[in-house]
């Protein structure tokens, strides 16, 4: 299943939904009301709540089963085009890895690493599926990045890299924006990259059942409708259960955090010219399975 954080454009109050199709999301909670599911259901508002319900995850699956639009319940059921989307979880850390792609290293003309490269971006810095990403004023060279996003799904400690995959909750998209400037000249990635509104996660979070190979997914980086990154997870120089065990070894990992695994060459620094982000652009992550990710570009206020 596919589930987001959203409200709607009259109201404040987030709302979990599910995906429905290709072009509505469900309310949860509204739906559990609705058919009298499952009490725990009936107050949800937060995918959090349901990475840390563990199995009990398949009861909103099972709310489907008699249609979500159908005999009185069309209320609960809301359009893509009406609806705005919250990042997709509001996670405690957001850890990144860095040049986990060969192509993307040599681009920039580092050597691989012999070990994931870890990096952190910051809560301020989270944003939205359709939501601006923001020029900051101390920046001249804000950069786009097309990520592969792992949600953790329960407390991991020291796990097996054969057992990591199962402390995975689902999968998401997110853009990695870097203000490059400030990443070379400060000589560390944390201010760089953790500007505000650049880190959205979403729009959908999908879970990992729904993935049978999360190392063999098309990923694509489109700027203005022009493709710019195009690449496959396989080529990843550390997978996903490699590296979720390698974090946990020293830093437990926990529900709801989120990990970037890196970005694919065909970032817009390394161009000739380079090709950096300016207001009124569009940014596109697109990832099989997954769906995509679209922020528009805007100048600070």
């Amino acid at each position: 299943m596919k589930l987001a954080q959203f409200k709607t454009k009259d109201s404040d109050q987030q709302r979990l939904g599910i995906l429905i199709g290709d072009d509505a999301v469900c309310d949860v909670a509204e739906l559990a009301r609705a058919i009298d599911g499952p009490q725990w259901l009936r107050q949800i508002n937060s995918t959090m709540d349901v990475i840390r319900s563990g199995g009990r995850a398949k009861d909103i699956e099972a709310l489907l089963s008699g249609g979500p639009t159908s005999g009185g319940n069309q209320a609960v059921a809301y359009s893509l085009n009406s609806i705005e989307f919250l990042p997709a979880v509001y996670p405690r850390k957001i850890l990144a890895i860095g040049r986990n792609y060969a192509d993307r290293a040599a681009e920039g003309g580092a050597d691989l690493p012999k070990a994931p490269l870890l990096f952190n971006k910051l809560p301020n810095a989270l944003s939205a599926h359709n939501a601006p990403i923001v020029l900051p004023s101390i920046s001249e060279q804000v950069d786009f990045e097309a990520e592969l996003a792992v949600v953790v799904g329960r407390t991991a400690k020291r796990v097996s890299e054969a057992d990591a995959l199962n402390y995975v909750f689902g999968y998401s998209l997110i853009n990695d924006v870097s203000a490059r400037d400030l990443q070379f000249g400060d000589g560390q990635w944390t201010r760089g990259k953790g500007l505000d509104t650049f880190a959205p996660p979403g729009p959908f979070i999908t879970t990992r059942d729904e993935i049978d190979d999360v190392q063999s997914l098309k990923i694509e980086g489109v700027l203005n409708g022009q493709v710019m990154q195009s690449s496959n997870t396989s080529k990843m120089i550390f997978g996903v259960a490699h590296w979720v065990s390698y974090l946990s070894q020293g830093i437990t990992l926990e529900p709801g955090d989120v990990i970037a695994s890196g970005t694919p060459d065909g970032v817009g620094i390394f161009r000739k010219p380079p090709v950096l982000l300016k207001p009124g652009d569009v940014f596109e992550v697109k990832i099989e399975k997954l769906g995509t990710l679209r922020n528009p570009v805007m100048a600070a206020n």
